[in-house]
Protein backbone atom coordinates (compact mmCIF):
# COMPACT_ATOMS: atom_id res chain seq x y z
CA UNK A 1 0.00 0.00 0.00
CA UNK A 2 2.74 2.70 0.92
CA UNK A 3 4.65 1.83 -2.52
CA UNK A 4 1.36 2.51 -4.35
CA UNK A 5 0.87 5.65 -2.22
CA UNK A 6 4.40 7.20 -3.48
CA UNK A 7 3.69 6.04 -7.06
CA UNK A 8 0.50 7.30 -6.99
CA UNK A 9 1.84 10.64 -5.12
CA UNK A 10 4.78 10.92 -7.97
CA UNK A 11 2.01 10.67 -11.03
CA UNK A 12 -0.51 13.26 -9.04
CA UNK A 13 2.82 15.68 -8.88
CA UNK A 14 3.72 14.85 -12.63
CA UNK A 15 0.27 16.27 -13.84
CA UNK A 16 0.75 19.26 -12.01
CA UNK A 17 4.24 20.61 -13.17
CA UNK A 18 4.48 24.21 -13.31
CA UNK A 19 7.85 24.80 -13.08
CA UNK A 20 10.03 26.65 -15.92
CA UNK A 21 13.26 26.03 -17.42
CA UNK A 22 15.94 28.23 -16.16
CA UNK A 23 17.06 28.77 -19.90
CA UNK A 24 13.69 30.69 -20.43
CA UNK A 25 15.45 33.77 -18.06
CA UNK A 26 12.50 34.41 -16.01
CA UNK A 27 12.04 31.36 -14.13
CA UNK A 28 8.86 31.51 -11.15
CA UNK A 29 8.09 34.69 -11.74
CA UNK A 30 4.70 35.81 -11.23
CA UNK A 31 5.14 39.70 -12.15
CA UNK A 32 8.57 41.77 -12.41
CA UNK A 33 10.00 43.44 -9.18
CA UNK A 34 8.57 46.77 -7.73
CA UNK A 35 11.74 49.68 -8.65
CA UNK A 36 12.22 52.94 -6.13
CA UNK A 37 14.82 55.52 -5.59
CA UNK A 38 13.56 56.76 -2.75
CA UNK A 39 11.76 54.41 -0.62
CA UNK A 40 10.39 50.90 -0.64
CA UNK A 41 7.80 49.32 1.88
CA UNK A 42 7.11 45.45 1.24
CA UNK A 43 4.19 43.73 3.71
CA UNK A 44 1.83 41.21 3.33
CA UNK A 45 -1.35 43.41 3.12
CA UNK A 46 -1.48 45.87 0.53
CA UNK A 47 -3.23 48.86 2.57
CA UNK A 48 -0.41 48.17 5.67
CA UNK A 49 2.21 48.75 2.66
CA UNK A 50 0.25 51.79 1.34
CA UNK A 51 0.31 53.29 4.65
CA UNK A 52 4.27 52.58 5.37
CA UNK A 53 4.90 54.39 2.20
CA UNK A 54 2.66 57.04 2.73
CA UNK A 55 4.83 57.53 6.17
CA UNK A 56 8.27 57.71 4.20
CA UNK A 57 6.60 60.44 1.81
CA UNK A 58 5.14 62.37 4.46
CA UNK A 59 9.01 62.85 5.62
CA UNK A 60 9.35 59.72 7.94
CA UNK A 61 12.01 57.49 8.04
CA UNK A 62 12.07 53.44 7.74
CA UNK A 63 11.57 52.96 11.11
CA UNK A 64 9.09 54.59 11.14
CA UNK A 65 7.31 53.73 8.28
CA UNK A 66 7.76 49.74 9.89
CA UNK A 67 6.30 50.28 12.88
CA UNK A 68 2.82 52.02 11.00
CA UNK A 69 2.60 49.74 9.12
CA UNK A 70 3.34 46.78 11.94
CA UNK A 71 0.31 48.44 13.66
CA UNK A 72 -1.75 48.02 10.82
CA UNK A 73 -1.53 44.33 10.39
CA UNK A 74 -2.19 44.32 13.59
CA UNK A 75 -5.59 44.77 12.90
CA UNK A 76 -5.63 43.49 9.21
CA UNK A 77 -4.21 40.85 9.44
CA UNK A 78 -5.13 39.56 13.03
CA UNK A 79 -4.51 35.54 12.11
CA UNK A 80 -0.91 36.03 12.33
CA UNK A 81 -0.12 39.12 14.43
CA UNK A 82 -0.76 42.17 16.77
CA UNK A 83 0.68 43.40 19.62
CA UNK A 84 -0.32 40.31 21.87
CA UNK A 85 2.33 38.61 19.93
CA UNK A 86 6.38 39.08 20.18
CA UNK A 87 8.93 40.84 17.59
CA UNK A 88 11.85 40.51 16.11
CA UNK A 89 14.53 43.12 13.69
CA UNK A 90 17.05 43.77 12.20
CA UNK A 91 18.11 47.06 11.09
CA UNK A 92 20.90 48.99 8.68
CA UNK A 93 21.04 52.07 9.56
CA UNK A 94 21.84 54.54 6.84
CA UNK A 95 23.96 56.96 9.82
CA UNK A 96 26.02 55.02 11.09
CA UNK A 97 26.58 52.07 8.11
CA UNK A 98 26.08 49.11 10.80
CA UNK A 99 23.46 46.42 11.48
CA UNK A 100 21.70 46.12 14.85
CA UNK A 101 19.75 43.44 16.28
CA UNK A 102 16.50 43.55 18.10
CA UNK A 103 14.83 40.58 20.30
CA UNK A 104 11.35 41.87 21.74
CA UNK A 105 10.56 38.64 22.68
CA UNK A 106 8.86 38.13 26.25
CA UNK A 107 9.05 36.05 29.35
CA UNK A 108 7.51 33.20 30.80
CA UNK A 109 5.18 34.36 34.24
CA UNK A 110 7.58 34.55 37.02
CA UNK A 111 5.02 32.74 39.55
CA UNK A 112 4.83 29.85 36.72
CA UNK A 113 7.05 26.88 37.86
CA UNK A 114 7.98 23.75 35.96
CA UNK A 115 7.01 21.62 39.23
CA UNK A 116 3.30 23.24 38.62
CA UNK A 117 3.73 21.18 34.91
CA UNK A 118 5.12 18.27 36.35
CA UNK A 119 1.84 17.88 39.29
CA UNK A 120 -0.05 18.42 36.51
CA UNK A 121 1.67 15.34 35.00
CA UNK A 122 1.37 17.33 32.14
CA UNK A 123 4.62 16.36 29.06
CA UNK A 124 3.94 19.13 26.95
CA UNK A 125 2.67 22.90 27.45
CA UNK A 126 -0.85 23.57 26.10
CA UNK A 127 -1.47 25.07 22.82
CA UNK A 128 -4.29 27.23 23.57
CA UNK A 129 -5.52 28.77 26.73
CA UNK A 130 -3.57 30.85 29.42
CA UNK A 131 -0.33 28.72 30.22
CA UNK A 132 0.99 29.23 26.90
CA UNK A 133 0.71 32.76 27.41
CA UNK A 134 3.99 35.32 28.19
CA UNK A 135 4.59 38.60 28.01
CA UNK A 136 3.77 40.36 24.61
CA UNK A 137 7.25 41.86 23.61
CA UNK A 138 5.90 43.64 20.64
CA UNK A 139 5.06 47.41 21.98
CA UNK A 140 8.40 47.22 23.64
CA UNK A 141 9.71 46.82 20.58
CA UNK A 142 8.26 49.42 18.76
CA UNK A 143 9.44 51.96 21.73
CA UNK A 144 12.70 50.77 21.18
CA UNK A 145 13.13 51.38 17.67
CA UNK A 146 11.40 54.58 17.49
CA UNK A 147 13.92 55.81 20.80
CA UNK A 148 16.84 54.52 18.76
CA UNK A 149 16.09 55.11 15.11
CA UNK A 150 12.42 57.04 15.12
CA UNK A 151 11.97 60.72 13.83
CA UNK A 152 7.86 61.30 13.72
CA UNK A 153 5.95 61.21 16.65
CA UNK A 154 4.32 57.92 17.70
CA UNK A 155 1.11 60.02 17.52
CA UNK A 156 1.36 60.46 13.62
CA UNK A 157 2.82 56.74 13.37
CA UNK A 158 -0.01 54.93 14.70
CA UNK A 159 -2.96 57.26 13.65
CA UNK A 160 -3.67 55.32 9.88
CA UNK A 161 -4.19 52.27 12.34
CA UNK A 162 -6.75 54.33 14.58
CA UNK A 163 -8.43 55.26 11.45
CA UNK A 164 -8.87 51.84 9.95
CA UNK A 165 -9.67 50.11 13.05
CA UNK A 166 -12.51 52.66 13.95
CA UNK A 167 -13.74 53.02 10.03
CA UNK A 168 -12.80 49.78 8.75
CA UNK A 169 -11.76 48.23 5.62
CA UNK A 170 -12.11 45.39 2.98
CA UNK A 171 -11.11 41.90 4.22
CA UNK A 172 -8.34 40.35 1.86
CA UNK A 173 -9.78 36.74 0.49
CA UNK A 174 -6.85 34.56 2.62
CA UNK A 175 -7.57 36.73 6.00
CA UNK A 176 -11.21 35.84 5.64
CA UNK A 177 -10.65 32.37 5.24
CA UNK A 178 -7.84 32.23 8.07
CA UNK A 179 -10.65 33.91 10.41
CA UNK A 180 -13.46 31.78 9.25
CA UNK A 181 -11.17 29.28 10.24
CA UNK A 182 -10.15 30.41 13.41
CA UNK A 183 -12.51 32.04 15.12
CA UNK A 184 -15.25 29.13 15.45
CA UNK A 185 -12.30 26.81 16.81
CA UNK A 186 -11.86 29.76 19.86
CA UNK A 187 -15.67 29.74 20.33
CA UNK A 188 -16.17 26.06 20.11
CA UNK A 189 -13.21 25.99 23.09
CA UNK A 190 -15.28 28.39 24.78
CA UNK A 191 -12.95 31.06 24.94
CA UNK A 192 -14.24 34.39 26.42
CA UNK A 193 -14.81 38.02 25.01
CA UNK A 194 -14.10 36.06 21.33
CA UNK A 195 -17.77 37.16 19.82
CA UNK A 196 -17.61 41.13 21.64
CA UNK A 197 -13.74 41.11 20.27
CA UNK A 198 -14.45 39.81 16.61
CA UNK A 199 -17.84 39.14 15.60
CA UNK A 200 -20.14 41.63 17.72
CA UNK A 201 -19.16 45.01 15.59
CA UNK A 202 -20.24 43.28 12.23
CA UNK A 203 -23.75 42.60 12.87
CA UNK A 204 -22.91 39.39 14.46
CA UNK A 205 -21.38 37.54 11.90
CA UNK A 206 -17.81 37.24 10.76
CA UNK A 207 -17.38 39.42 7.48
CA UNK A 208 -16.48 37.48 4.82
CA UNK A 209 -13.95 38.59 1.27
CA UNK A 210 -14.59 42.50 0.26
CA UNK A 211 -16.91 42.99 3.64
CA UNK A 212 -15.89 45.73 6.18
CA UNK A 213 -13.92 44.85 8.68
CA UNK A 214 -13.97 47.04 12.58
CA UNK A 215 -11.94 46.52 15.76
CA UNK A 216 -13.26 49.68 17.63
CA UNK A 217 -11.43 48.02 21.20
CA UNK A 218 -8.16 47.90 19.30
CA UNK A 219 -8.69 51.61 18.33
CA UNK A 220 -8.86 52.34 21.71
CA UNK A 221 -6.08 50.64 22.94
CA UNK A 222 -3.67 52.29 20.49
CA UNK A 223 -4.77 55.78 21.75
CA UNK A 224 -4.01 54.52 25.01
CA UNK A 225 -0.31 53.42 23.61
CA UNK A 226 -0.03 57.35 22.00
CA UNK A 227 -1.22 58.77 24.67
CA UNK A 228 0.63 57.29 27.85
CA UNK A 229 4.01 55.55 25.64
CA UNK A 230 5.06 52.19 26.20
CA UNK A 231 4.20 52.73 29.97
CA UNK A 232 0.32 52.59 29.22
CA UNK A 233 0.68 48.94 28.06
CA UNK A 234 3.36 47.70 30.37
CA UNK A 235 2.41 49.50 33.50
CA UNK A 236 -0.88 50.57 33.47
CA UNK A 237 -4.84 49.58 33.03
CA UNK A 238 -3.85 47.08 30.32
CA UNK A 239 -1.65 45.37 32.41
CA UNK A 240 -4.01 45.12 35.30
CA UNK A 241 -6.99 43.81 32.59
CA UNK A 242 -4.45 40.85 30.85
CA UNK A 243 -3.75 40.22 34.92
CA UNK A 244 -6.87 39.51 35.67
CA UNK A 245 -8.21 38.02 32.83
CA UNK A 246 -5.27 35.48 32.67
CA UNK A 247 -5.48 34.29 36.41
CA UNK A 248 -9.40 33.85 35.92
CA UNK A 249 -8.60 31.50 32.98
CA UNK A 250 -5.91 29.64 35.37
CA UNK A 251 -3.18 31.43 34.18
CA UNK A 252 -0.38 33.01 36.06
CA UNK A 253 0.56 36.30 34.11
CA UNK A 254 0.82 39.40 36.08
CA UNK A 255 1.16 42.91 35.85
CA UNK A 256 4.60 42.74 37.62
CA UNK A 257 5.47 40.34 34.08
CA UNK A 258 4.22 42.84 32.34
CA UNK A 259 6.43 45.67 33.97
CA UNK A 260 9.54 43.58 34.91
CA UNK A 261 9.39 43.28 30.59
CA UNK A 262 12.33 44.67 28.85
CA UNK A 263 13.66 44.16 24.91
CA UNK A 264 17.14 43.48 24.44
CA UNK A 265 19.02 44.87 21.67
CA UNK A 266 21.95 42.19 20.28
CA UNK A 267 24.79 41.50 18.07
CA UNK A 268 23.24 39.68 15.11
CA UNK A 269 25.63 36.94 13.81
CA UNK A 270 26.60 36.00 10.21
CA UNK A 271 28.35 33.88 8.01
CA UNK A 272 29.69 34.17 4.65
CA UNK A 273 28.17 32.50 1.75
CA UNK A 274 29.90 32.54 -1.25
CA UNK A 275 30.67 36.25 -0.91
CA UNK A 276 27.82 37.57 0.70
CA UNK A 277 27.76 38.01 4.25
CA UNK A 278 24.58 36.52 5.53
CA UNK A 279 22.77 37.89 9.11
CA UNK A 280 20.72 36.26 11.67
CA UNK A 281 19.45 37.04 15.14
CA UNK A 282 21.30 34.77 17.59
CA UNK A 283 18.94 32.55 20.18
CA UNK A 284 16.52 32.30 21.68
CA UNK A 285 15.89 32.33 17.97
CA UNK A 286 16.14 29.93 15.06
CA UNK A 287 18.25 31.51 13.04
CA UNK A 288 21.40 30.44 13.05
CA UNK A 289 19.92 27.39 11.72
CA UNK A 290 19.47 28.76 8.25
CA UNK A 291 23.48 29.88 8.93
CA UNK A 292 24.48 26.23 9.61
CA UNK A 293 22.33 24.77 7.04
CA UNK A 294 24.52 27.13 4.59
CA UNK A 295 27.76 26.63 6.31
CA UNK A 296 27.42 23.17 4.90
CA UNK A 297 26.09 23.32 1.44
CA UNK A 298 28.85 25.90 0.49
CA UNK A 299 30.64 22.75 0.91
CA UNK A 300 29.24 21.85 -2.42
CA UNK A 301 29.38 22.63 -6.39
CA UNK A 302 26.21 23.95 -7.13
CA UNK A 303 27.33 25.61 -10.68
CA UNK A 304 26.80 22.00 -11.77
CA UNK A 305 23.93 20.99 -9.72
CA UNK A 306 20.42 22.39 -10.93
CA UNK A 307 18.06 24.32 -9.10
CA UNK A 308 14.83 21.95 -8.19
CA UNK A 309 17.15 18.36 -8.85
CA UNK A 310 17.04 15.46 -6.92
CA UNK A 311 20.73 16.05 -5.52
CA UNK A 312 19.98 19.95 -4.67
CA UNK A 313 17.07 19.13 -2.60
CA UNK A 314 18.95 15.72 -1.01
CA UNK A 315 21.59 17.93 0.12
CA UNK A 316 19.41 20.93 1.01
CA UNK A 317 17.72 18.13 3.22
CA UNK A 318 20.46 16.29 4.94
CA UNK A 319 22.01 19.77 5.69
CA UNK A 320 18.49 20.71 7.54
CA UNK A 321 18.08 17.70 9.19
CA UNK A 322 21.84 18.28 10.73
CA UNK A 323 21.45 21.78 11.93
CA UNK A 324 17.94 21.12 12.95
CA UNK A 325 19.57 18.38 15.35
CA UNK A 326 21.53 21.01 16.93
CA UNK A 327 18.71 23.44 17.17
CA UNK A 328 17.02 20.96 19.23
CA UNK A 329 19.78 20.29 21.22
CA UNK A 330 21.64 23.93 22.13
CA UNK A 331 18.93 26.63 20.80
CA UNK A 332 17.27 28.44 23.88
CA UNK A 333 16.97 31.69 25.76
CA UNK A 334 20.95 32.62 26.11
CA UNK A 335 20.47 34.63 29.57
CA UNK A 336 19.68 30.70 30.75
CA UNK A 337 22.37 28.78 28.34
CA UNK A 338 25.47 29.38 27.01
CA UNK A 339 24.62 28.74 23.34
CA UNK A 340 27.65 27.83 21.61
CA UNK A 341 27.06 29.79 18.22
CA UNK A 342 30.37 30.47 17.20
CA UNK A 343 31.39 27.09 17.41
CA UNK A 344 27.99 26.05 15.74
CA UNK A 345 28.54 28.69 13.17
CA UNK A 346 32.64 27.58 12.39
CA UNK A 347 34.24 26.91 8.64
CA UNK A 348 35.49 23.26 11.12
CA UNK A 349 32.36 22.46 12.58
CA UNK A 350 30.28 22.69 9.27
CA UNK A 351 33.17 20.43 7.29
CA UNK A 352 32.17 18.28 10.23
CA UNK A 353 28.85 18.03 9.95
CA UNK A 354 29.02 18.03 6.36
CA UNK A 355 31.15 14.60 6.32
CA UNK A 356 28.32 12.74 7.68
CA UNK A 357 26.10 13.38 4.61
CA UNK A 358 26.26 10.67 2.08
CA UNK A 359 24.01 9.83 -1.33
CA UNK A 360 21.55 8.53 0.51
CA UNK A 361 18.60 9.74 3.23
CA UNK A 362 20.16 9.38 6.92
CA UNK A 363 19.56 10.49 10.60
CA UNK A 364 21.59 12.21 12.24
CA UNK A 365 22.39 13.06 15.93
CA UNK A 366 23.36 16.76 17.73
CA UNK A 367 27.12 17.76 16.92
CA UNK A 368 29.65 17.69 19.75
CA UNK A 369 30.17 21.01 21.01
CA UNK A 370 32.97 21.86 23.46
CA UNK A 371 31.93 23.74 26.65
CA UNK A 372 33.00 27.36 25.95
CA UNK A 373 1.14 31.85 11.45
CA UNK A 374 3.53 35.20 11.46
CA UNK A 375 3.63 38.54 9.59
CA UNK A 376 6.96 39.22 8.08
CA UNK A 377 7.86 43.15 6.73
CA UNK A 378 10.81 45.20 5.22
CA UNK A 379 10.99 48.85 4.40
CA UNK A 380 13.65 50.74 3.36
CA UNK A 381 13.87 54.94 3.23
CA UNK A 382 16.07 57.70 1.13
CA UNK A 383 18.44 57.94 3.93
CA UNK A 384 20.05 54.22 3.16
CA UNK A 385 18.10 52.74 6.35
CA UNK A 386 16.21 49.27 5.71
CA UNK A 387 14.49 47.10 8.21
CA UNK A 388 13.89 43.41 8.27
CA UNK A 389 10.88 43.06 10.53
CA UNK A 390 9.01 39.84 11.73
CA UNK A 391 6.17 39.91 14.47
CA UNK A 392 3.71 37.08 15.50
CA UNK A 393 1.23 35.68 18.02
CA UNK A 394 2.26 32.00 17.06
CA UNK A 395 -0.05 29.22 16.21
CA UNK A 396 -2.10 32.02 13.88
CA UNK A 397 -4.34 34.37 15.75
CA UNK A 398 -2.47 32.94 19.41
CA UNK A 399 -3.64 31.24 22.71
CA UNK A 400 -7.50 31.86 22.28
CA UNK A 401 -7.21 34.44 25.19
CA UNK A 402 -8.26 37.81 24.30
CA UNK A 403 -8.45 40.08 27.26
CA UNK A 404 -11.95 42.00 27.12
CA UNK A 405 -12.44 44.84 25.48
CA UNK A 406 -8.56 45.33 23.94
CA UNK A 407 -8.95 44.25 20.44
CA UNK A 408 -5.85 41.83 20.55
CA UNK A 409 -5.59 37.94 21.48
CA UNK A 410 -2.40 37.19 23.59
CA UNK A 411 0.38 34.60 21.77
CA UNK A 412 0.72 31.36 23.42
CA UNK A 413 4.88 30.91 22.60
CA UNK A 414 5.02 29.43 25.79
CA UNK A 415 4.04 25.94 23.80
CA UNK A 416 7.52 26.01 22.67
CA UNK A 417 8.97 25.09 26.03
CA UNK A 418 9.98 21.55 27.14
CA UNK A 419 9.40 20.18 30.25
CA UNK A 420 11.78 17.78 30.12
CA UNK A 421 14.33 18.32 32.59
CA UNK A 422 17.76 19.21 32.10
CA UNK A 423 17.43 20.53 28.29
CA UNK A 424 18.53 24.21 27.24
CA UNK A 425 15.02 24.89 26.24
CA UNK A 426 13.85 23.17 29.42
CA UNK A 427 10.87 25.29 30.84
CA UNK A 428 11.76 28.41 33.56
CA UNK A 429 9.73 31.41 35.25
CA UNK A 430 10.68 34.77 33.74
CA UNK A 431 12.31 32.63 30.78
CA UNK A 432 12.21 33.40 26.64
CA UNK A 433 10.89 30.26 24.95
CA UNK A 434 12.58 28.76 21.82
CA UNK A 435 11.43 30.99 19.04
CA UNK A 436 10.64 30.19 15.31
CA UNK A 437 10.15 34.12 13.89
CA UNK A 438 13.55 35.37 12.39
CA UNK A 439 13.84 38.29 10.14
CA UNK A 440 17.16 38.00 8.10
CA UNK A 441 19.46 40.67 5.90
CA UNK A 442 22.59 40.10 3.43
CA UNK A 443 25.36 42.37 3.13
CA UNK A 444 28.47 42.55 0.81
CA UNK A 445 31.26 44.23 0.90
CA UNK A 446 30.23 46.02 3.71
CA UNK A 447 27.38 47.58 1.95
CA UNK A 448 23.28 46.80 2.73
CA UNK A 449 21.64 44.23 0.02
CA UNK A 450 18.80 42.31 0.58
CA UNK A 451 16.01 42.36 3.57
CA UNK A 452 14.10 39.87 3.64
CA UNK A 453 11.81 37.30 5.39
CA UNK A 454 9.79 34.61 4.83
CA UNK A 455 6.97 33.53 7.52
CA UNK A 456 5.75 29.61 8.54
CA UNK A 457 7.10 27.94 11.73
CA UNK A 458 9.64 25.64 11.61
CA UNK A 459 10.51 26.08 8.05
CA UNK A 460 11.56 29.75 8.48
CA UNK A 461 15.36 28.80 8.34
CA UNK A 462 14.57 26.36 5.18
CA UNK A 463 12.97 29.66 3.46
CA UNK A 464 15.71 31.33 4.51
CA UNK A 465 18.04 28.89 3.27
CA UNK A 466 16.48 28.81 -0.25
CA UNK A 467 16.19 32.35 -1.04
CA UNK A 468 20.18 33.01 -0.08
CA UNK A 469 21.09 29.91 -2.72
CA UNK A 470 18.09 31.49 -4.74
CA UNK A 471 19.94 34.63 -5.42
CA UNK A 472 23.35 33.07 -5.06
CA UNK A 473 23.31 29.88 -6.36
CA UNK A 474 21.05 29.68 -8.87
CA UNK A 475 21.07 33.23 -10.36
CA UNK A 476 17.66 34.38 -10.02
CA UNK A 477 16.19 38.20 -9.24
CA UNK A 478 14.57 38.90 -6.07
CA UNK A 479 10.98 38.17 -7.05
CA UNK A 480 11.95 35.01 -9.27
CA UNK A 481 13.67 33.98 -5.59
CA UNK A 482 10.34 34.21 -3.67
CA UNK A 483 8.18 32.95 -6.36
CA UNK A 484 10.24 30.05 -6.89
CA UNK A 485 8.78 26.83 -5.89
CA UNK A 486 9.65 25.58 -2.38
CA UNK A 487 9.62 22.22 0.17
CA UNK A 488 10.39 21.34 3.54
CA UNK A 489 11.25 18.55 5.50
CA UNK A 490 10.01 17.68 8.87
CA UNK A 491 10.70 15.06 11.65
CA UNK A 492 13.97 15.15 13.43
CA UNK A 493 14.53 16.26 16.97
CA UNK A 494 13.21 19.56 18.21
CA UNK A 495 13.56 21.97 21.25
CA UNK A 496 10.63 20.72 22.96
CA UNK A 497 12.16 17.40 23.69
CA UNK A 498 11.39 14.94 20.85
CA UNK A 499 13.59 13.12 19.08
CA UNK A 500 14.74 11.98 15.99
CA UNK A 501 12.80 8.00 14.92
CA UNK A 502 13.26 8.20 11.49
CA UNK A 503 14.72 10.24 8.06
CA UNK A 504 11.23 12.29 8.25
CA UNK A 505 9.21 13.93 5.25
CA UNK A 506 9.98 16.05 2.54
CA UNK A 507 7.00 18.16 1.43
CA UNK A 508 7.18 20.17 -2.07
CA UNK A 509 5.40 22.33 -3.88
CA UNK A 510 4.09 21.12 -7.35
CA UNK A 511 6.33 23.08 -9.36
CA UNK A 512 9.01 20.19 -8.22
CA UNK A 513 9.65 17.93 -10.77
CA UNK A 514 8.88 14.61 -11.41
CA UNK A 515 12.34 13.25 -12.05
CA UNK A 516 12.98 14.79 -8.48
CA UNK A 517 10.41 13.51 -6.55
CA UNK A 518 11.18 9.78 -7.96
CA UNK A 519 15.31 10.62 -7.35
CA UNK A 520 14.40 11.29 -4.10
CA UNK A 521 12.36 8.38 -3.45
CA UNK A 522 15.40 6.64 -4.34
CA UNK A 523 17.79 8.23 -2.28
CA UNK A 524 15.37 6.22 0.74
CA UNK A 525 13.17 9.81 1.68
CA UNK A 526 9.63 9.47 1.91
CA UNK A 527 7.51 12.59 -0.14
CA UNK A 528 4.65 14.18 0.58
CA UNK A 529 2.95 17.26 -0.57
CA UNK A 530 3.03 21.15 0.91
CA UNK A 531 0.51 22.02 3.42
CA UNK A 532 0.18 26.29 2.69
CA UNK A 533 3.18 26.86 5.15
CA UNK A 534 5.59 28.12 2.78
CA UNK A 535 3.82 32.03 2.12
CA UNK A 536 4.80 35.03 3.19
CA UNK A 537 7.96 36.13 1.77
CA UNK A 538 8.81 40.13 1.54
CA UNK A 539 12.34 41.23 0.48
CA UNK A 540 13.95 44.80 -0.79
CA UNK A 541 17.23 44.25 -2.39
CA UNK A 542 19.51 47.53 -2.87
CA UNK A 543 21.44 48.35 -6.27
CA UNK A 544 24.29 50.43 -4.74
CA UNK A 545 25.53 51.26 -8.40
CA UNK A 546 22.20 52.25 -9.57
CA UNK A 547 20.89 53.90 -6.58
CA UNK A 548 17.51 51.93 -6.47
CA UNK A 549 16.15 49.63 -4.26
CA UNK A 550 14.40 46.44 -5.58
CA UNK A 551 11.41 45.15 -3.82
CA UNK A 552 9.29 41.87 -3.74
CA UNK A 553 6.03 40.04 -2.54
CA UNK A 554 5.64 36.91 -3.35
CA UNK A 555 1.81 35.39 -5.12
CA UNK A 556 1.03 32.99 -2.16
CA UNK A 557 -0.66 35.85 -0.04
CA UNK A 558 -1.97 39.15 -0.49
CA UNK A 559 1.44 40.90 -0.16
CA UNK A 560 2.21 44.13 -1.76
CA UNK A 561 5.46 45.58 -2.47
CA UNK A 562 5.74 49.25 -3.21
CA UNK A 563 8.29 52.11 -3.59
CA UNK A 564 8.80 55.55 -4.85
Amino acid sequence: MKNFFNYFLCFFLFQNIIAQDRITGEPFATRSEVLGQNGMVATSHPLATQIGLDVLKNGGNAIDAAIAANAALGLMEPTGSGIGGDLFAIVWDGKTKKLYGLNASGRSPKKLTLEYFEKQNMDKIPSHGALPVSVPGAVDGWFELHKKFGSKPMSEILAPAIQYAENGFPLTELISWYLHRSIPFFESQGFPNIKDTYIKQHGGKLPNEGEIYKNPYLANTYRKIVEGGRDAFYNGDIAKTVEKFIKEQGGFLSAQDFADHKSQWVEPVSINYRGYDVWELPPNGQGIAALQMLQILEEYDFSNIDFGSTEHLHLFTEAKKLAFEDRAKYYADMDFFDVPVSQLLSDDYAKERKAQINTQAGTYTAGEISEGDTIYMTVADNQGTMISLIQSNYRGMGSGMAPPKLGFMLQDRGELFSLKRGQANTYEPGKRPFHTIIPAFITKDGKPYVSFGVMGGDFQPMGHTQIVMNLVDFGMNLQEAGDAPRWDHTGGASPLGKITEDTGLIRTESGIPYTTIRGLMDKGHAIGTARGIYGGYQAILWDDKNKVYHGASESRKDGQAAGY
